[in-house]
């Protein structure tokens, strides 16, 4: 068996001393490989991110293989693909144009621009899957089984398929897929080719029915009727993995975070606790962070007796901040979280405790503490953050959640759901989730995580490679 994802379970640093020093990646992804055991001869074939990954490259065996000892026993070749072609490839096609397609995202009077520029990244886009295409085909035993991750390696399951027809060859789709009229933004060849490129699989998975619906729908409106017999349609949603989070959520180092938090929430004038309203997101403009904080505000003018007995925890950690429009986002989140804590603030009380650097010891610890979790997409493929904070908060947590999340297909019966776009119906939201009887709250988080931890991890990745190999040739 083969993964072949952009990222890979490790990456490098080079130490001042010119050697390397490997970090083991995390995701669900990475904890769904564990489940085959290290003794399965999986292969991991992923792309080198950056200087070090391709230092750690040209050290290894002849570039093919990295050290087991640098990636927990896993197997990795990990692909030295040039810089400029990554960059093109990954910044200027995957998370520029088909990130911005997926999730509805750009300014349709002034964007996008195909122009030729456009085609010139075009063509690195499809040089970079070609790379993996023909690193796997190398690689592949005969009728192998081959599992294709997201919307980087989209046109790879085609060119594998023309290199090695023996394969059992997958995608799967982490991210919404667009709507046939959203996705027709993008030039005709271009849509065939994604389409015809993921159809090239033996089977394509998506997280929610909804995102494979309109997988279906834009094969339809784009290449016509039909979906090629060869290629079967699946849907796996993947769920928080209970034992780690709750495990890790109770060792020290959150333990000492949930003191420092504790201080930082304070308590209300009558000297009860005040209660909290979570989010934890990068700064991806998907996220829907900066509306989150004006229901907030509007949640503290309409609401003038919740002031001082609340407090928004709110984690923005930098996302892409290679990309303008993600450095501009991140400061507008600074800009609005500034502004609620000025016109509201007191002396004892901060509105919104905002921290932007990246801590998952401090995450776990407002999870833990969360009376409420904002959760408010304006598009997400599933959002893993909804199903973690009900299975770690401490006292049973409301969930707010918006309607265009993929989480929403499990959670939704027992959620708060919003309109991601409607601040005075989050506002509304938000009271409503702080008002539930503590009975009530409690019943509803013990349900949410039983739904949420429905497929975790591990079981999420085996259940898609058994219906990839199960499948009828």
């Amino acid at each position: 068996m083969l993964v072949a994802s952009n990222r890979g379970p490790v990456s490098y640093q080079v130490r001042e001393d010119g050697s390397l020093h490997a970090r083991r990646g995390g995701g669900g992804l990475v904890s769904g490989l564990s489940a085959i055991g290290p003794g399965s001869n999986a292969l991991w074939v992923c792309a080198a991110l950056d200087d070090a990954d391709r230092e750690a490259v040209r050290r290894s065996h002849g570039g093919r293989r990295l050290p087991i000892e640098a990636t927990g026993g896993q197997l990795v070749r990990m692909l030295d693909v040039e810089a400029a072609l990554h960059t093109d490839a990954y910044n200027g096609i995957a998370n520029s144009v088909l990130w911005f397609v997926h999730h509805m995202l750009y300014q349709t009077p002034l964007e996008p621009v195909f122009d030729a520029e456009f085609r010139r990244r075009w063509a690195s886009y499809e040089a970079y899957n070609q790379a993996f295409a023909e690193a796997l085909a190398q690689e592949a035993a005969e009728g192998a089984a081959v599992l294709v991750q997201d919307y980087h390696l989209a046109l790879t399951p085609r060119m594998l398929r023309r290199l090695r027809p023996d394969l059992r060859i997958g995608h799967f789709s982490h991210t919404p897929w667009a709507p046939p009229d959203y996705f027709r933004l993008l030039p005709d060849d271009i849509a065939a080719e994604l389409l015809t490129g993921i159809l090239g699989a033996d089977r394509a998975a998506f997280l929610t029915h909804r995102w494979a619906d309109a997988f279906t729908d834009c094969c339809h409106a784009v290449l016509g009727p039909g979906i090629p017999s060869g290629t079967r349609i699946g849907v796996h949603g993947l769920g928080a993995d209970a034992d780690f989070l709750r495990k890790r959520a109770h060792e020290p180092d959150v333990e000492q975070r949930m003191a420092v938090l504790r201080k930082e929430i304070g308590s209300a004038p009558d000297g009860t606790a005040r209660r909290t309203i979570v989010r934890v997101d990068r700064t991806e403009l998907s996220k829907n962070i900066v509306r989150g904080l004006l229901a907030y505000r509007q949640l503290l003018e309409d609401r003038p007796e919740l002031r001082e007995t609340v407090v928004h925890l709110a984690f923005a950690y930098p996302s892409r901040q290679d990309l303008e429009v993600y450095r501009t986002y991140t400061a507008e989140v600074q800009r609005v979280a500034q502004e609620i804590n000025s016109r509201y603030g007191t002396v004892g009380w901060t509105p919104v405790v905002l921290h932007v650097k990246d801590d998952f010891a401090r995450s776990l610890a407002a999870y833990r503490l969360a009376d409420v979790a904002l959760v408010n997409p304006i598009r997400d493929g599933m959002n893993l953050v909804a199903k973690e904070i009900p299975v770690v908060s401490d006292e049973g947590c409301a969930l707010v959640l918006s309607r265009e999340a993929g989480a929403y297909e499990e959670l939704g019966e027992d959620a708060i759901v919003v309109n991601p776009y409607d601040i005075t119906g989050t506002a509304a939201a938000l009271h409503e989730a702080l008002m539930l009887p503590e009975a009530e709250r409690a019943e509803r988080s013990k349900r949410l995580a039983a739904a949420a931890t429905a497929l975790p991890p591990a079981q999420w990745f085996l259940d898609q490679l058994h219906a990839l190999v199960d499948q009828p040739s």
